[in-house]
């Protein structure tokens, strides 16, 4: 019976997705960046919602709708909450939601650069096999295998070589999984008992962050 070592990597993006927007103090498209602030309009028993973004040229504001008309009685009390008192972590949530961004802009660039936090889960002695569930809060913008290849230093052909040989397998499957961007629940399991070095070696870089 495998021996297995489980992780969990949690990766949160550095840079939250920028829509572009035709500017009117540019005179054409350019990219906003979210400046973190909700604006409210309330008429009534109807609100109104935006998430203010700024152009990165010039900073004229584009307010975002995140409600429109909205009867407040049909609202989330903890939605409300949250853009009543400019909620960060709501606010920072929103400003992920790359299909809001697409409603409302021509283009919408990602950013590859994040954080990665690595926590044992559980750890056995004589570990043969290591597993690696993936936490992603966020929309992120990289690779499974560049994921997998950048964080326990081996190639992407190796990583590919390892799938070959049925020794890294990927719940959900897929033969195209490790092309794909990473998703939240996702495990990874690798096979390592043919491997001498796999708690000096694999170990550190599976458990342990960037210093």
């Amino acid at each position: 019976m495998c021996k297995t070592l489980r992780v969990r990597w949690t990766i949160t993006p550095k840079t939250a997705p920028r829509p572009w927007i035709a500017c009117g103090g540019c005179g054409g498209l350019r990219a906003f960046r979210a400046s973190d602030k909700i604006r409210l309009n309330a008429n009534g028993r109807k609100l109104d919602a935006w998430l203010i973004y700024k152009c990165l040229t010039c900073e004229r504001t584009w307010n975002r709708p995140i409600l429109e008309r909205r009867n407040i009685r049909d609202i989330d009390p903890l939605t409300l909450d949250a853009l009543q008192s400019n909620d960060p972590d709501w606010i920072r949530a929103e400003t992920f939601n790359l299909d809001g961004l697409r409603r409302k802009s021509q283009r919408v660039d990602e950013f590859a650069e994040f954080d990665i936090v690595k926590k044992i889960r559980h750890e056995i002695a004589g570990w043969t096999c290591l597993e690696i569930e993936l936490a992603a809060q966020f929309a992120t913008n990289i690779r499974l295998d560049r994921l997998l290849a950048g964080e326990l230093k081996i190639s992407r052909s190796r990583l590919q070589a390892l799938r070959d040989q049925g020794l890294c397998r990927t719940d959900p499957g897929g033969a195209d999984i490790m092309r794909r961007r990473i998703r939240s629940g996702t495990l990874v399991t690798i096979d390592l008992a043919m491997e001498a070095e796999r708690e000096r070696l694999w170990k550190p870089l599976a458990t342990i962050g960037p210093l």
